[in-house]
């Protein structure tokens, strides 16, 4: 039929049966392109590394299909950036698993407790990205991870997930996502049993040529372009303000309490329990002016009584002679959470009057002159930080940088402030 020229095409069609013409649509086999097919073998992960309009979707939902048809006792975990968005795209968009149920399969949704199951009684569950938690304790046959590289808690909601992966005889994964400099996505493809596909958006045929045509013209050729159209996967984002190679130059062995003289916790409130983390860094200067990237303490999910404890508990940790946070978030508010748990806590509010990208600039400057060290691997910071451009650009994870912002007023005050400003508290 493919072979066909478009008249005598339509004519055959016209001639089918209803119920083969309705078969023949449902089958999946034949409308998948190359990058959307599954691969053959004994896999455990099927990572779909494309540009934006691949079929990414599809291919997932279609695989979900595959696996419920043929394992009615499976349970399936559907991972999206949020629970929303695993909602609105991986079950109810145009691609989803309703659009892409067959007639004689009715699929049944309740969206009130993020569940689906399918004709055959397979049984799915939506979670987020953003709360690991919630995918500790489940166990799966199955699971669909949509967009991964954009999850804001990448690597505890994957190694949550992948743990709960333990049910049947062969448990698989499936990853849908654009590619993004996140170390997850590189130890993901150097694991054993990993499966790749990649490809462009403009393979997918179903596109509008117009749209084709006006975004390659507006990205082709630029990092932008060759991340989210071409499915590229780089280390770090171009013109980044940390490269990759910079990071490990930094990395040394972590130094004693006794060789600081000044240690200062850096805090990026959140703007509500459902929003982004709190970003919480502790800081140092040893006595030869050389600065210390000493713990990431951040947090996501808690309360403001919950992040403000875990701020307190760094800084008692590391007996931390000041607390930097951020005032933009209601500085009234962020001071109050901070000095609840120790009204003696010395706090000192900030207000950003730049974007977190020009912020960040110096910061990078004495990173490059050797003058800032890490002390051990901060998986989460180093994405964020191989994420930052120059002024206002980021480009993930997430949809902010927290962990790289209070890096960078903790920094600012030990390396570029020092002496500057009344604390309120305790000195």
């Amino acid at each position: 039929m493919a072979l066909l020229d478009p008249a005598r095409l339509a004519k055959l069609i016209a001639m089918l049966p209803k119920e083969v013409l309705e078969g023949l649509l449902a089958d999946w086999s034949w409308q998948a392109h190359r990058g959307q097919r599954e691969p053959k073998g004994d896999w455990s992960r099927w990572l779909i590394l494309a540009g934006r309009g691949f079929g990414k979707t599809r291919a997932g939902a279609e695989w979900v299909h595959a696996r419920a048809r043929l394992h009615p006792e499976a349970r399936i975990a559907l991972v999206g950036g949020s629970a929303c968005e695993a909602a609105q795209v991986m079950v109810e968009g145009e691609s989803g698993l309703l659009a892409t149920a067959r007639p004689a399969e009715p699929t049944r949704w309740f969206p009130n407790r993020g569940e689906l199951i399918f004709a055959s009684g397979a049984r799915a569950n939506v979670f987020s990205g953003e709360r690991p938690e919630r995918l500790r304790g489940p166990q799966f046959h199955f699971a669909w991870c949509d967009e991964l590289a954009k999850w804001k808690q990448h690597r505890a909601s994957y190694d949550n997930l992948r743990l709960g992966l333990r049910l049947g005889e062969r448990p698989q994964l499936v990853i849908t996502t654009t590619p993004r400099p996140i170390r997850l996505i590189r130890s993901i493809l150097d694991e054993p049993g990993t499966m790749l596909s990649q490809g462009k958006t403009a393979q997918n045929r179903n596109l509008s040529k117009a749209f084709t045509a006006e975004v390659e013209r507006l990205y082709g050729g630029t990092s932008l372009g060759r991340q989210e159209l071409e499915g590229v996967y780089s280390e770090e984002a171009e013109g980044a303000l940390w490269s990759r190679a910079l990071i490990e130059a930094s990395r040394r062995a972590p130094p004693p309490r006794e060789a600081l003289r000044r240690v200062v916790v850096g805090v990026d409130p959140p703007a509500g329990v459902e929003g982004d983390a709190c970003g919480i860094l502790v800081c140092g200067l040893d006595r030869e002016g050389t600065g210390w990237v000493l713990e990431d303490a951040s947090v996501a999910g808690l309360s403001p009584n919950g992040w403000g404890r875990r701020v307190c508990e760094a800084a008692s940790r590391w007996q931390a002679d000041r607390v930097i946070a951020e005032a933009n978030q209601g500085g009234a508010m962020v001071m109050t959470v901070l000095r609840l748990d120790d009204p003696a806590l010395p706090v000192k509010l900030r207000h950003a009057t730049e974007a977190k990208g020009k912020r960040a600039e110096p910061i990078s400057h004495l990173f490059e002159r050797g003058q800032v060290r890490l002390a051990g691997r901060f998986d989460a910071l180093e994405d964020e930080l191989v994420g930052m451009l120059p002024g206002q650009a980021y480009c993930g994870p997430g949809r902010s940088p927290d962990h790289a912002d209070a890096m960078v007023w903790a920094l600012a005050e030990l390396m570029l402030r020092s002496g500057e400003g009344p604390v309120v508290g305790r000195v």
